[in-house]
């Protein structure tokens, strides 16, 4: 039994990609499928597809880029939430990665929260 899926999910693509690898499978949920099309919509994955391979068991195969994403880490974890207002969203590596946020309207990257003045809790960094 896992705890933390998100955590798992940015681990699986952590390792693919230092290991060169051209895609990556993980089991699906709607927040996994939410944080891949943030990554998707700020380039740093070509592309992710849901795949159904019986009734009950849904993978995510995610598309990566080669040497795009050159650190990705977990910021609110099951044990300990973090959440911020759109005013203090951290700023990662000076302005060149992005955090993602779970909000009332979604999930969202920086850019994305900044501009609809919405905060929320702080998911992951990527840069």
């Amino acid at each position: 039994m896992m705890n933390d899926n998100i955590s798992d999910m940015l681990t699986r693509i952590r390792n693919a990609n230092t290991s060169t690898k051209e895609f990556v499978d993980m089991p699906a949920s709607k927040l996994k499928a939410c944080i891949c099309r943030v990554l998707k919509d700020e380039g740093y994955i070509k592309s992710f597809k849901i795949i159904a391979l019986e009734q009950n068991k849904i993978n995510i195969r995610i598309y990566l880029k080669p040497n795009t994403i050159q650190g990705i880490n977990r910021l609110s974890s099951p044990g300990l939430r973090k959440y911020t207002g759109f005013k203090d969203i951290p700023r990662i590596r000076s302005g060149l990665g992005i955090c993602i946020l779970s909000t009332p309207k979604g999930v969202l990257s920086t850019r994305m929260a900044k501009k609809l003045s919405v905060g929320g809790e702080l998911l992951c960094s990527v840069w």
